[in-house]
């Protein structure tokens, strides 16, 4: 199954990733939002990320245009019957996913749908519709545009043929390497790193290190590319909290309760890049000042 034409719902900081990284490697994308101000302030943000490219001269005058004229707005979720797969990347609330599913299982019957979700039951998802062997998750490693690593997920009904098409998708046209995953809260990624960053979080809570210190230790002694503090900032607080707190109802262990910290943190408001404070302090680019 060639896939040339791809829908992304949801134009937040992981669709926009996901959206970039689809058309620069030649696929056309319909990227759906909400609302007309958050699909421009999507645009914008995009547009932001690939001028940074060609200052670094990572990319050229001509591939930054041919990749934002692969990307088409949208504000209707008709338009997705265009499409041969959908990846929806919405927040990481089950009753709105299970409502969007539904819906595409009506507009778009042959098409292939997939999720973004870090800790959603895929069989969930896949039973608000009337093809679940067509429901698969994409869980794409933040940041999308960066990372060439994609956790293909299989709910309990995922047909062999829409994970070998999927599988082929990301490793054969968007060059990523693909692992295969059975449906479990966080998956790989998100079950290892958010233990870490809780871990994290502790320490700092307990003084023994500053979140600086603590940051460098992982970056230069283990060769991370941001420590774990900034990384759950850039992740967004609140989606941590949210994915914490989903691995502890489902699992029942300690190990996943999220900090008191972090809890500390959301509350405030300071969710991390997203709010230009978090552990650490950020410009409306999304670089750490």
């Amino acid at each position: 199954m060639q896939m040339t034409r791809i829908g992304v719902i949801g134009a937040g900081t992981m669709g926009q990733g996901i959206a970039e990284m689809l058309a620069a490697r030649g696929i056309d994308v319909l990227l759906l939002e909400k609302s007309p101000e958050r699909l421009e302030q999507a645009w914008k943000s995009i547009e932001m990320s690939l001028a940074k490219q060609l200052e670094k001269w990572a990319i050229t005058e001509a591939e930054r245009h041919l990749t934002l004229s692969r990307i088409h707005k949208t504000f209707a979720v008709e338009q997705m019957a265009s499409c041969e797969m959908i990846i929806e990347a919405v927040t990481e609330d089950a009753e709105v996913k299970k409502e969007l599913f539904a819906k595409l299982d009506a507009i778009c019957p042959d098409a292939i749908l997939a999720s973004n979700t870090s800790t959603l039951s895929l069989t969930e998802l896949a039973g608000e519709t009337k093809r679940p062997e067509r429901v698969i998750g994409l869980h794409f490693t933040y940041p999308a545009r960066k990372i060439p690593l994609v956790e293909i997920v299989r709910g309990l009904k995922t047909s062999d043929e829409t994970y070998a098409a999927v599988r082929h998708f990301v490793e054969h046209t968007i060059g990523r390497k693909g692992i295969m995953v059975y449906e479990s809260p966080g998956f790989v990624t998100t079950r290892l790193i958010c233990i870490l960053i809780n871990e994290a979080m502790h320490t700092l809570s307990e003084g023994v290190a500053s979140a600086e210190d603590i940051d460098t230790a992982m970056r230069i002694g283990y060769d991370f590319r941001y420590g774990p503090l900034e990384m759950a900032d850039r992740f967004g607080l609140d989606s941590v909290l949210a994915a914490m707190e989903r691995m502890f109802r489902e699992y029942g262990d300690l190990k996943y309760r999220p900090s008191f910290l972090l809890k500390q943190m959301v509350r405030a408001g300071h969710l991390g890049a997203k709010t230009g404070q978090g552990f650490f302090h950020y410009d409306e680019d999304g670089d750490r000042i």
